[in-house]
């Protein structure tokens, strides 16, 4: 805006002088040709003036020798002022070049001149008054300089609001990092409610994505401080099942030991052989099944660990087929059926852990449901996925265990009423032998309908 006021300063005066020259060379030639009789009849400047009125700031200085010369200057209220020698001496010292000339005149201001000879002797000096142009030029400067610094003002007011409210959002992300900072988030169910307000989170702008990732980056918090307090929840739960698990089997021992103690102690009899056998096979059964559980709770352990796989080339359809042959007797209240292709399906993996994870499935499907339930055994190859389901036709499993259906100690006591005195951990053992073979496995089930299918990339049959 400085540049600009100068570069127009110095246009427009430049442009003002040269249109007061152009004035001065047609005012001194028209001039030249009106004095030349009033010079020859001997007249000065001031009588000269007076006889033919010009335009206020009009000077006129006529030099005729041998005689002195004379000079004059018309005033703003149209009289005629004679000037004085020193004024004369002023202007005749400042006329030393050719062309128009500019010359200061003390009390009477500073003109543009230029000088004409007038017949064969004398010479007519004209000259303007430069007052209108420095006026005009004074009064830009001071209008274009009271605009300069009224347009920085307000720049700069404009540039600092501006700055704030672009910086907004940041102040908004600080203010919201300083709430989070101060909340306990270190133990117990915590949860972030504070967020970068939407408007501060404009994702079209550099400092809303700035805000939009603050707001995506506490989400991501909240959501695994919530995940932390599930897994915890879920710990103490498997603690508290564990123990629970654990406390019925060691709870049978020491009674049944007990029984035994009291039993010899009371002599040698039958009664007493036989009470005692009885109770060392009730301590038996009990270790075994606390064996069982602790067996299982290891296995479980190792998986999460990456541990237990031995991997090799797996049929998936014999792992089913034996299974299946597996389960049959032991569930001869049930149908079994069995569909596979005559191609082998196969995938690489540990066989005794797959065939755990079929016949967790099939002892799942026969606890939970009723003798006369058809349960299909089916494996097929999809692509470069080998499908293994598991399909009853029993109660189904309530939609509201459905989601913790394979986490530890899990049981569908609701829809499936509990025949046998399992631990709780098949499904979640076979979820963790597929996840650790880079599978899936997930359940679909409506009343009539149940669906258990397990998802393993499968491998050519070709020669490995």
């Amino acid at each position: 805006m400085v540049l600009v006021a100068v570069a127009t300063s110095a246009i427009l005066g430049q442009v003002l002088e040269e249109g007061l020259s152009n004035e001065l060379r047609s005012t001194a030639e028209r001039t030249s040709a009106v004095v030349r009789q009033p010079i020859a009849a001997g007249l000065s400047a001031e009588q000269i003036l007076e006889q033919q009125p010009q335009q206020a700031g009009f000077l006129l200085a006529i030099e005729t020798p041998p005689s002195a010369p004379t000079a004059a200057v018309t005033e703003a209220d149209g009289t005629v002022t004679s000037l004085t020698e020193d004024q004369i001496e002023q202007l005749a010292a400042g006329l030393r070049s050719e062309g128009p000339l500019v010359v200061t005149i003390d009390d009477l201001g500073t003109f543009r001149v230029e000088g004409h000879a007038v017949g064969a002797q004398s010479v007519v000096v004209v000259g303007l008054s430069r007052d209108d142009v420095a006026a005009t030029i004074t009064r830009m400067l001071t209008t274009i300089a009271l605009l300069t610094v009224g347009g920085l003002l307000l720049l700069a007011v404009a540039t600092a609001w501006t700055i704030r409210a672009g910086l907004a959002p940041l102040r908004a992300v600080a203010d919201t990092a300083a709430r989070v900072s101060t909340q306990q988030l270190d133990q117990g169910e915590v949860s972030i409610a504070e967020r970068v307000p939407i408007r501060q989170a404009d994702p079209r702008t550099e400092v809303g994505r700035v805000g939009e990732a603050l707001n995506t980056l506490l989400d991501h918090v909240d959501e695994s401080l919530s995940a932390r307090q599930r897994n915890e929840e879920r710990m103490r739960a498997f603690v508290a099942d564990a123990s629970h698990e654990l406390r019925t089997p060691l709870s049978s021992i020491r009674g049944y030991s007990e029984l035994s103690l009291k039993a010899l102690s009371r002599g040698q009899g039958a009664a007493t052989i036989e009470t005692t056998e009885a109770s060392l096979e009730r301590i038996q059964a009990q270790s075994l099944r606390m064996t069982s559980l602790v067996e299982d709770l290891l296995l479980l352990a190792r998986l999460d660990e990456g541990q237990e796989l031995v991997y090799g080339t797996v049929d998936l359809t014999r792992v089913a087929i034996d299974a299946v042959g597996d389960a049959t007797p032991t569930g001869p209240d049930h149908e079994w059926v069995l569909e596979v292709g005559d191609d082998p399906v196969l995938i690489a993996g540990d066989t005794g852990r797959l065939h755990q994870v079929a016949a967790n499935l099939l002892a799942n499907a026969r606890t939970h449901t009723p003798p006369g339930t058809t349960v299909t055994v089916s494996v097929v190859r999809e692509g470069d996925t080998a499908v293994l389901r598991v399909h009853d036709n029993g109660p189904g499993i309530d939609p509201s265990i459905k989601d913790e259906l394979f986490e530890r100690f899990a049981r569908a006591d609701r829809s499936r009423a509990r025949q046998t005195g399992g631990t709780g951990l098949g499904l979640s053992i076979a979820r963790a032998i597929v996840d650790a073979h880079g599978g899936s496995i997930r359940v679909d089930s409506t009343p009539g309908d149940t669906t258990f299918e397990v998802r393993l990339p499968a491998r050519s049959a070709g020669p490995a």
